[in-house]
């Protein structure tokens, strides 16, 4: 009786279960990811550009795009990893432009600018330690872009409305993210940030080119909703 009533005033305290408990020593895994995008563009003018004050920076109209891709992961140590995350990226973004006086049409002001990314990122996985079937990280890397729909070659420009960027270009990237470990797979939501440090404008034939005379360099700059599954 007396260990009927001890019992009662201290009930049993269930362990959690740990979902996937040897998952993380794997030396190789794979998987995959699905995500959305959305890109800008980062201008650096000519100086006589800012000295005119009657004009306005060139506004970028971001849109949402989406990116889905592979996942290849090498274990360093517990808290570091080596990944390669090969994937597509489809964005598309718009440019306002002031209304300079060499514009004869209202429309000469807009231009749509479609990318389509092969995207190949290098990443260094930071990881927290695990508590339960949680765990935080961050990643660091560096990426770069094929576009396929940059018009680099194409010998069309912005006067035939055909605006060209370069078909390969360069980026860091930060991300931060956390890992939920269930009962079959790991399901990981990151964001990240992607930010280009090679100039991607392909300038127009034409010198003087309202839409690309004024520009020295134009940088991609990208944020990303990611979500994984390993």
């Amino acid at each position: 009786m007396l260990g009927q009533k001890i019992n009662a005033q201290y009930p049993e305290v269930k362990e959690r279960i740990v979902n996937l408990p040897g998952f993380d020593q794997k030396k190789i895994h794979y998987g995959y990811f699905l995500g959305t995008n959305k890109y800008d563009f980062k201008f650096e003018y000519i100086d006589s550009y800012y000295k005119d004050l009657m004009y306005n920076d060139i506004s970028v109209v971001q849109k949402n795009g989406f990116n889905v891709g592979l996942i290849g992961d090498l274990r360093i140590n517990n808290f570091l990893n080596l990944r390669f995350e090969p994937g597509l990226y489809y964005n598309q973004r718009e440019l306002n432009y002031p209304e300079y006086p060499e514009f004869e049409r209202e429309s000469d002001r807009f231009r749509e600018v479609k990318s389509t990314y092969i995207h190949l990122p290098l990443y260094l996985k930071i990881n927290a330690k695990r508590i339960n079937n949680f765990r935080p990280f961050i990643l660091t890397g560096f990426s770069t872009d094929f576009n396929l729909s940059s018009n680099e070659k194409n010998s069309d420009d912005n006067a035939s409305n055909v605006f060209r960027t370069t078909s390969q270009n360069f980026n860091y990237e930060l991300g931060l993210g956390f890992e939920f470990y269930l009962y079959y797979f790991k399901f990981s939501p990151s964001f990240r940030g992607i930010f280009s440090f090679q100039n991607e404008l392909i300038l127009d034939n034409q010198e003087n080119s309202p839409w690309t005379g004024k520009i020295i360099n134009m940088f991609s700059r990208g944020v990303s909703l990611i979500i994984t599954f390993e």
